[in-house]
């Protein structure tokens, strides 16, 4: 489903009990210097990133300060997150001049301990010949497994202008260990410079048409189910926020499109972006 960029007036994008992505929460809260926001999501673990600017965050009593720190869009520094437990209320506060704050969730029963991560994990993989030259900035990634329930957040981030994400093809809508598990994804994407655009690709069946959305700066991409690959224009450089959410475990397990799995052995480093996200 493509969700076309619009003023959500700090009310989720992707709700709770969601008819496409039941397993996701998605929501974008700008606020101003001093102004704050508060929420509560039974049911979700939630991830607090700051796309730009910074913020104070209290999760029941419990405070984390400075968090951000970017400036003008998400190329302007480095990500950091705040880990929410399922159902913990929260307050975000600006303190800088203005701030565009994603927070993620996942659908989740048990409640763990609040905690922040202000240094990412990265990876980069692919290569300009191969037009698949790109890096992911683990936010709730490999490092946090054994605190977090079953959402994994990431920005991943093209390297050079044009190129493709997401390749070989690849799908995770069926819980059928251990070649593949039910993960929903969510993505929203940014451009630079921002009048760039994109392509979301989704073949719900091998060897059949599928369906294409023109994507734009702020667009929103919600998966739950069949093959899904994304470029960007020559010219530009993209950049989607990602969020999973597991049905029944953290661990994603990817199932690569038969009809093009052999190009993992032309991707270089393909093999360790994929064991990150277990």
């Amino acid at each position: 489903m493509h969700i076309a960029p619009f003023d959500n007036q700090n009310k989720p994008i992707v709700d709770v009990d969601d008819s496409t992505v039941p397993l996701n929460y998605f929501n974008i809260v700008k606020l101003r210097k001093g102004e704050a926001f508060e929420y509560q999501v039974p049911g979700y673990e939630t991830c607090i990133v700051p796309a730009t600017g910074s913020i104070d965050v209290e999760v029941e009593g419990v405070s984390f300060a400075d968090l951000g720190g970017r400036g003008v869009d998400v190329w302007d520094g480095e990500p950091q997150g705040v880990y929410v437990p399922v159902g913990a209320r929260v307050t975000l506060v600006c303190t800088s001049e203005a701030t565009e704050t994603f927070i993620a969730g996942a659908r989740y029963e048990k409640v763990l301990d609040p905690f922040d991560v202000r240094d990412h994990d990265l990876v980069q993989y692919g290569s300009d010949d191969t037009k698949t030259h790109r890096k992911i900035k683990h936010i709730l990634g490999q490092k946090q497994h054994d605190k977090v329930g079953r959402l994994l957040v990431s920005e991943l981030f093209t390297v050079g202008q044009g190129g493709w994400s997401g390749f070989p093809s690849h799908k995770h809508d069926t819980n059928r260990l251990p070649d593949e598990t039910r993960h929903d994804e969510t993505y929203n994407f940014r451009f630079k410079p921002n009048h760039g655009s994109g392509l979301q690709m989704l073949q719900r069946e091998d060897g059949q048409p599928g369906d294409a959305y023109h994507i734009v700066d702020g667009a929103t991409i919600c998966i739950d189910n069949g093959y899904h690959p994304c470029a960007v224009l020559p010219g530009y450089e993209m950049y989607y926020f990602t969020i999973l959410g597991g049905l029944t475990q953290r661990s994603l397990v990817q199932y690569f499109q038969p009809s093009h799995a052999y190009q993992i052995e032309t991707i270089p480093g393909i093999k360790d972006m994929i064991a990150k996200f277990k």
